[in-house]
């Protein structure tokens, strides 16, 4: 479901974010999600084949729940990753929809990761009542946040050090947004430090 908050997919791109399920698995566990009326699956007429899924209303009602299973995740279970971990930094930026129930702030912003395979690109656009995700950069955003996997790593780690991020345009907004995303990363330490 957090893999396709974003709109819908092909078959081969959720492939591509879920590395390490197999083509059968994946297949069930869509075919299983569209039956229980998580998912639409939307076929097209060309060669070859192209299936899209997208979530339901219903599914999308479940978007904070996850967004509170990423915070829980975060508290208890976060580690720093081991160097021949892959970090997917989309698996947060795709949560966002269930991190903010009400946004701070209105705007767009355009959040660019860097990695070895070129660069990753996350659009939020937070409305008075919820934040929506693409992945793709969009023209006219009121402000971008740039960085390597690293500096995003650092950024979304407990101690949330920003300092390895470009951040430009709309400083609040952008600000604003970060905070709500890195917010998953805050420990129960966190908040007993803040409260007293």
């Amino acid at each position: 479901m957090r893999d396709l908050a974003a709109g819908p997919r092909r078959f081969v791109e959720l492939q591509r974010v879920l590395p390490g399920i197999s083509t059968e698995q994946l297949r069930s566990r869509l075919n299983r999600m569209v039956a229980d009326g998580m998912l639409t699956r939307k076929r097209y007429r060309e060669v070859p084949p192209r299936v899209d899924y997208e979530l339901t209303e219903r599914a999308r009602e479940l978007m904070p729940i996850l967004g509170e299973l990423a915070r829980w995740g975060y508290e208890w279970a976060w580690s720093p990753p081991r160097a021949s971990e892959s970090v997917d930094l989309g698996a947060i930026f795709r949560l966002a929809p269930g991190l903010f129930t009400r946004p701070a702030t209105t705007g767009t912003v355009e959040f660019a990761v860097d990695g070895e395979d070129g660069r990753d690109m996350y659009t939020l656009t937070a409305s008075e009542d919820s934040v929506a995700v693409e992945e793709r950069s969009v023209e006219g955003a009121d402000a971008r946040v740039a960085g390597p996997i690293s500096a995003w790593v650092k950024a979304f780690s407990p101690e949330r050090d920003r300092s390895g991020l470009e951040v430009t345009g709309d400083l609040q907004l952008a600000g604003a947004l970060l905070d709500g995303l890195i917010a998953v990363g805050r420990r129960a330490s966190d908040r007993a430090r803040e409260a007293a």
